[in-house]
């Protein structure tokens, strides 16, 4: 049974970013996105114009620094590989008490058709008054829509930030 990681997180977080669970190589190097072709760093810093930095303590301050959390929305599951498409026995996280936790993240904008598939599923969108969910493309190389393309619908990220 593969497990995800804990939330990046703090008080300050507007915009919860989910994935659907760490891949192959993020559970080995224990960092959130750490296969190198998955575009996640390089799409969430260049819609802040910034660049992106490889020391992973540094990509989280960044983060928290952007009113940003991120997470997954499966706590565990059994997956051959690194494919959404090969998850299985998926259990959830708890988002209920989360997002009492932190009542100042009203969007949530989901890493991909999987995250915001098993959230459905799972738990659903009517429970949470006042918060907003957005389905943005997959950051991972599976998805093969153009990056101008995945980089203008994550664009949203910083308008959603600069409302507040």
């Amino acid at each position: 049974m593969l497990k995800c990681f804990g939330p990046i997180v703090d008080k300050n977080a507007k915009v919860l970013i989910l994935g659907s669970m760490p891949g192959k190589e993020s559970l080995k190097m224990q960092q959130y996105y750490a296969y190198r072709r998955n575009h996640f760093w390089e799409i969430i810093c260049s819609i802040f114009d910034e660049s992106v930095n490889d020391d992973y303590k540094q990509k989280i301050i960044f983060l928290k620094e952007h009113g940003l959390a991120l997470w997954d929305v499966i706590n565990s599951c059994e997956r051959e590989g690194s494919l959404d498409a090969n998850i299985r026995n998926e259990e959830i996280n708890d988002f209920t008490l989360f997002l009492k936790q932190y009542p100042n993240i009203k969007h949530v904008c989901f890493n991909g058709a999987k995250a915001e598939s098993s959230f459905k599923k799972y738990i659903g969108f009517n429970r949470f008054n006042g918060i907003k969910f957005y389905r943005l493309p997959s950051t991972s190389p599976a998805n093969t829509q153009h990056y101008d393309q995945k980089i203008a619908a994550w664009k949203i990220i910083r308008t959603l930030i600069e409302q507040y």
